[in-house]
């Protein structure tokens, strides 16, 4: 009898013992098909729309039960893409013409804001035009950022060549617009919303209409740049002027799963009123028209897929 017991108790305890680690395994499969995804997505500079839409994205994606983001500041857009293609971030975002020029293999889930050209010289400049700036010292932004490439092809349009025409800096928008206050460069470019934080217009600098550029700087590299307004008082007391637009991408790797691209397309659709940062909301906006407006940059089949799905 006493044996007969044994066996049974050590049969139970066996079967609890297996019921239990089936029900861990279980447990941890699930837990396991229910994460969210994760992914690191190149941003930009502390103080930049990049670095700040990076952010904005990432506290969405905490409300989201389908996908986690952690922002990585970068230089920019080109290192952004360098790094995707590296396989060190997993998404990006980037200027659409620095997509176009680097020829990069990634995929764009979405359009997401228009990045304003601004060029300024000091307040009493005799400078009133681009072409002007020959023999000039002019910051165009940190090395490796989109901006900085847009601006070297619009001076280019205007036939000045940067290190031969005019002296060139490399620096972060907080130490240029310092260095223009201080006149050690006669013009500054940047590339951001409208407004730009920080900026002091007009207390002490002018800003240059470049509208009329638009078209040359379209032919010239054949990107459909856009001719963008920017209204009066937009900067307190100036008058509205125009300026070159970039669509601003976001990319992900082309072997990333399809997902992770459906969890990122959700967020951006869903989630567009809390997406565009409170200082250029009433200029910038999401929309599935605008979202799925990528140009030459392929539109990733299964975001194509969710937004027609979502939309008819």
């Amino acid at each position: 009898m006493f044996g007969s017991a044994a066996r049974t108790t050590i049969v139970d305890r066996r079967r609890m013992l297996h019921l239990a680690a089936a029900t861990v395994a279980f447990a941890a499969a699930a837990c396991g098909g229910n994460a969210p995804h994760r992914i690191q997505l190149g941003s930009g500079l502390a103080g930049g729309l990049f670095h700040e839409f990076g952010n904005t994205l990432a506290e969405a994606a905490e409300r989201s039960p389908t996908v986690r983001i952690t922002p990585v500041p970068t230089a920019g857009s080109v290192k952004n893409l360098e790094m995707l293609a590296s396989g060190g971030l997993d998404a990006a975002l980037t200027l659409g013409d620095t997509a176009v020029a680097t020829g990069t293999r990634g995929l764009a889930v979405g359009r997401l804001y228009e990045t304003y050209i601004h060029l300024a010289v000091p307040i009493d400049s005799p400078v009133q035009h681009i072409g002007e700036l020959r023999g000039a010292r002019v910051d165009v932004g940190v090395a490796g950022s989109g901006a900085a490439l847009t601006a070297e092809r619009l001076f280019r349009t205007a036939g000045l060549e940067l290190g031969i025409d005019i002296t060139v800096y490399h620096r972060e928008l907080s130490e240029a617009a310092a260095a223009l206050a201080s006149r050690t460069v006669d013009a500054i470019v940047w590339g951001a919303g409208v407004p730009t934080p920080g900026i002091a217009a007009p207390a002490s600098i002018r800003l240059l209409d470049l509208g009329d550029w638009v078209q040359p700087i379209r032919e010239q590299f054949g990107y459909p740049y856009d001719r963008v307004p920017v209204p009066a008082n937009t900067y307190p007391g100036v008058a509205g002027f125009e300026t070159v637009g970039v669509p601003v991408l976001i990319l992900v790797t082309p072997d990333i799963a399809d997902s992770i691209v459906v969890a990122l397309a959700e967020l951006l659709l869903h989630h567009s009123g809390t997406l565009v940062p409170e200082r250029a909301r009433g200029l910038q906006f999401f929309d599935r028209r605008w979202l799925v407006n990528t140009g030459s940059i392929p539109l990733h089949a299964a975001a194509a897929s969710y937004y027609r799905s979502q939309h008819g």
